[in-house]
């Protein structure tokens, strides 16, 4: 399993709880929103090292445009991953194992962190 089949199955373990009927939508999106929040970030980067090394590869438009496209494939990728017989599947696996829970705080704080490092390192350079 991966470290995002991880997170997925804490926070869908975590939302279950008090909400059984939205829980996988909520996690779903939370994971969604994670991946995306690391593409900025990457994004970022490399558009903060590229300049500095001047090196033109393409328009602020076009890095945007390229973002939400790949944003929209980061979502229905794990909307097909996670939905389904698959997520049963890895569910089971998941209990039947002893795995490490990772703190719903944590988890709910990287998002923001990744974002917050790609507006600050956007902003410095």
């Amino acid at each position: 399993m991966t470290i995002s089949d991880q997170f997925f199955f804490t926070v869908f373990q975590h939302f279950k709880k008090n909400h059984k009927k939205i829980a996988s939508k909520l996690a779903i999106a939370y994971i969604s929103l994670l991946q995306i929040s690391l593409l900025l970030l990457f994004g970022v980067f490399f558009s903060v090292f590229f300049s500095q090394m001047n090196v033109s590869t393409m328009s602020s438009d076009k890095a945007w445009a390229l973002f939400f496209l790949l944003s929209v494939i980061i979502y229905f990728k794990n909307w097909m991953q996670y939905s389904g017989k698959r997520r049963n599947v890895m569910n089971a696996k998941m209990s039947n194992r002893k795995t490490k829970k990772h703190s719903i705080w944590l988890l709910m704080l990287l998002p923001i962190a990744c974002v917050a490092l790609s507006v600050v390192l956007s902003n410095a350079f």
